[in-house]
């Protein structure tokens, strides 16, 4: 199993029906370039079709970064074609990631800027060390956010405080990032990864027809009226009551026992 997922700046671990994927560029702080980029969009690819797989985990090497942004070595001398290309690049991967039919948690353990915020917002949940700092800085750099980060950002805080973020291009500690929603839980370092597995496994051992119904229902209907949203929801309902899950989950509950899904 584990052979099929042999990179160059990516280790991957899989235990539990829970794979944990590391980017493995310490001194870089794990900055993204092309070569990351490819490497995720493999992996993710990978991922999507392991049914050993229920949740897959992202975090980086080291206690001091996450994903410091992008490769500003790389991106330094590109002229407007290349530029566009590499921005393709990180939107297709970021989707690719967003849209995954597993659930996805992003470990935060230090800086994550630029590319390294926009990463963590195409993710389902995002769970922060007490030392991480995350922002979107790139107009200090005088670029804007390249990788999803003007429309990712206004979605999950609001508008207001995006552009405040993006426009000044100010970073934010951890605590600041709970409070205004673009981190769900803040942790001791010392306990990040502990965490993440734990929601990692709640989310395993529920019904995986129901996780993924639920996760797609979410990315869907936001994008939807909210009529037509609700409609797709009744219809999904539905469905879950032929995948077999509905039989087993209630069936334990009423048996006072946990349920067991296949």
């Amino acid at each position: 199993m584990l052979g099929d997922y042999e990179y160059k700046n990516i280790l991957v671990d899989v235990e539990e029906r829970i794979a944990t994927i590391l980017i493995n560029r310490p001194k870089a702080l794990n900055a993204l370039n092309t070569e990351v980029l490819k490497e995720l969009e493999d992996v993710f690819d990978r991922l999507e079709r392991d049914d050993g797989v229920r949740v897959c985990i992202l975090t980086g090497k080291g206690d001091k970064s996450f994903v410091a942004g992008a490769d500003i070595s790389e991106m330094r001398d590109m002229d407007p074609l290349a530029a566009i290309s590499y921005s393709k690049l990180g939107h297709a991967v970021l989707s690719k990631i967003e849209n995954l039919s597993k659930p996805t948690i992003a470990a935060i353990n230090g800086f994550a800027l630029g590319g390294g915020c926009e990463l963590a917002m195409s993710m389902d949940i995002r769970l922060a060390s007490k030392n991480a700092i995350l922002g979107q800085p790139e107009v200090k750099l005088g670029v804007i956010p390249g990788f999803g980060g003007t429309q990712r950002l206004p979605r999950l805080i609001g508008p207001a405080k995006a552009k405040e973020l993006i426009l000044t291009g100010r970073t934010i500690t951890a605590d600041e990032a709970e409070r205004i929603g673009l981190v769900n839980k803040v942790v001791g370092p010392d306990v990040l990864m502990k965490e993440a597995r734990d929601v990692a496994k709640e989310i395993a051992n529920a019904g995986r027809f129901a996780v993924t119904t639920a996760k797609l229902l979410m990315n869907r209907g936001l994008n939807m009226d909210l009529d037509s949203a609700m409609i797709l929801e009744t219809q999904s309902f539905g469905i879950c009551f032929s995948s077999g899950e509905p039989a087993e989950g209630m069936g334990a509950f009423l048996e006072k026992k946990k349920p067991d899904f296949k």
